[in-house]
């Protein structure tokens, strides 16, 4: 294969684009950045489908800040007010974050993890074990997170709060692309939807995120590089060192 001059990014441009100008400075490389699909909450109607109640749960998993904020926008909605006894378990301090802008951060009971399943799970250990948890997702994620309450005996109900939604990517030519870097298994959907036909051919493919590397081995799409790693924190950092080695 030849040489990375053209790279598709699958996300909204960043506001610091700095580590990718560094990228076409010291490799030639153009970069563009385009959103494969959007997060929207669901309606209160699509809500009630799953016949779940809020109160009837102690505790709220969040792994998103969209999340967060459909939960709040249902609780409100639906005229439904969460007592300050509610647990939070995030999945990280970004996401725990997040909250002050819907409760009082330092009154309520809130806990984050790392970024990985396994450490939300941690978070709760035995003291936390008894609460009666409700974990929220969209229709792309979830999975994993689910078989590890399971395993462990918890009570929990898995609440879908937002739905992705592929954008139009129709004028998109997605072949004049060397390198296509997804981040989630809706950007995989999105591909598939918007380019039925599509043949990888020289393009390659790189993968950010823990939870799109399945999807897309079921796709079909190999991975040229896989991130975060300890050698690559950041999506740019990723494709600097694919680079390296291949440019």
């Amino acid at each position: 294969m030849g040489k990375i001059k053209k790279i598709l990014i699958s996300q909204q441009t960043p506001k610091n684009m700095a580590p990718y100008a560094a990228l076409s400075e010291k490799y030639g490389v153009s970069v563009d950045f385009r959103p494969f699909y959007l997060v929207e909450p669901l309606s209160s109607r699509e809500f009630r489908t799953q016949r779940i109640n809020i109160l009837d749960y102690t505790a709220v998993v969040f792994s998103s800040r969209h999340a967060i904020d459909a939960f709040f926008a249902l609780c409100e909605e639906l005229r439904i007010k969460v007592p300050e006894t509610m647990k939070y378990f995030c999945t990280t301090d970004i996401v725990a974050m997040y909250l002050q802008k819907h409760i009082v951060y330092r009154k309520r009971k809130i806990f984050f993890g790392d970024g990985t399943p396994a450490s939300v799970l941690a978070q709760i250990g035995t003291r936390h074990a008894g609460e009666k948890f409700l974990l929220t997702s969209s229709d792309t994620s979830g999975g994993s997170i689910v078989r590890l309450f399971e395993e462990k005996g918890l009570d929990f109900k898995n609440a879908m709060l937002v739905k992705t939604v592929s954008q139009d990517l129709k004028d998109v030519d997605l072949a004049a692309y060397d390198l296509v870097v997804l981040y989630n298994p809706a950007d995989v959907k999105s591909l598939r939807e918007n380019f039925p036909d599509f043949q990888p051919g020289g393009t390659r493919f790189g993968s950010y995120g823990r939870s799109i590397v399945k999807a897309m081995e079921e796709a079909g799409l190999e991975t040229a590089f896989r991130g975060p790693s300890p050698e690559a924190p950041s999506a740019a950092k990723a494709i600097e060192l694919y680079l390296e080695q291949n440019n």
